[in-house]
């Protein structure tokens, strides 16, 4: 009964998505070509057909809303002024425009009620297509997506069966460049930073950590770990915590901006860098290049990915009938003196 009434509207007429389900291919394909959109000439004929069949007459104002192309490319992240998805978002804006479309740019908190809601309002095609960096990933998030009649894009890990356009990459090999840096530079306590464990990125992260450790024989000790958020102000107490309690010789941090905030809990603790504790961030961008000294950092990326994820976007607005794509983009390990003394700051 549940399923019947998604598929007609109140009074029993089809909808788009009886279509859909009839012809066998997703609501946005059906979407688009009944709305005069177009599709490949597979997708015409069996939509076309499959209308036919189970008598679908278009509203008027829904295919209207449909038809129309907005010139707007949404992008919504946690935190727009985070140094990542800053670079982030001036290379998928450099290709949007090069589209002739323009991008509006959403922060979301992290608020998984406020990424679904962003998402199901695609249904109103206040834009052609999102790209959106969740940092937790929920089967809400899921459905929504796969409902939206707009493209969708992920930056970011989704499973492996998401029937989703993604670009990722591996922050799990990315600890693990910082780790073996600093244990080929002698260090041998080696802490870490890390963000909330209920995210994607924190919780991969302190796999990567333990995992890094295990690699180089070193033993996981819970006094050199401290967990708390993403932030500045977070890395920073998160580093006066570890240190009040333990020496540690290294420390690793999830994000750059945590890097920042533990180089200053270090130096208020007169703790010299490198010297006395090596440090290494995550996301190379430009706070790192800003601090004194200098601090080493894992690149994630960040414009790559953006551009990568415009483009993939782009092309599913072009052809909505593209298979899934997934794009991986290799982290690596960018040395400055908060890890190598001899690296001029």
């Amino acid at each position: 009964m549940g399923r019947k009434r998604l598929q007609s509207d109140g009074d029993g007429r089809p909808t788009v998505h009886t279509v859909a389900a009839r012809a066998g291919v997703s609501i946005a394909s059906a979407s688009r070509v009944l709305s005069g959109i177009g599709g490949s000439a597979e997708t015409i004929r069996r939509v076309r057909e499959a209308a036919a069949a189970v008598g679908y007459v278009p509203n008027a104002i829904a295919r209207s809303l449909q038809s129309s192309r907005t010139d707007l490319i949404a992008l919504a992240v946690e935190d727009i002024g985070n140094p990542v998805y800053v670079a982030m978002m001036r290379a998928i804006e450099a290709v949007v425009a090069d589209s002739g479309r323009q991008l509006v740019v959403h922060a979301t908190g992290g608020r998984v009620a406020s990424e679904t809601a962003l998402l199901r309002r695609l249904a109103h095609r206040y834009a052609d297509g999102m790209i959106i960096s969740p940092i937790r990933v929920t089967d809400a998030h899921l459905e929504a997506i796969v409902d939206s009649p707009a493209p969708v894009v992920v930056i970011g890990q989704l499973p492996a069966d998401a029937p989703v356009d993604n670009v990722r990459t591996d922050s799990r090999q990315g600890i693990a460049l910082a780790v073996e840096h600093l244990v080929a530079q002698g260090r041998e306590r080696i802490g870490f930073l890390n963000g909330p464990l209920d995210t994607v990125p924190g919780s991969a992260r302190d796999a990567g950590f333990r995992a890094a450790l295990a690699a180089h024989g070193i033993e996981h000790d819970e006094r050199l770990v401290e967990v708390g958020d993403f932030q500045y102000g977070a890395g920073r107490a998160a580093a006066e915590r570890l240190l009040a309690r333990a020496e540690p010789d290294a420390l690793v941090c999830a994000n750059d901006l945590i890097a920042v905030g533990a180089l200053h809990a270090l130096l208020v603790a007169d703790r010299k860098v490198p010297h006395d504790v090596a440090l290494v961030g995550m996301d190379d961008t430009v706070a790192v290049q800003m601090a004194y000294p200098q601090i080493s950092s894992v690149s994630l990326g960040s414009e790559t990915r953006g551009a990568l994820a415009a483009r993939l976007l782009l092309e599913r607005i072009a052809d909505p009938d593209l298979p899934p794509r997934r794009e991986t983009v290799a982290p690596r390990l960018v040395v400055r003196a908060s890890s190598r003394p001899e690296v001029n700051p």
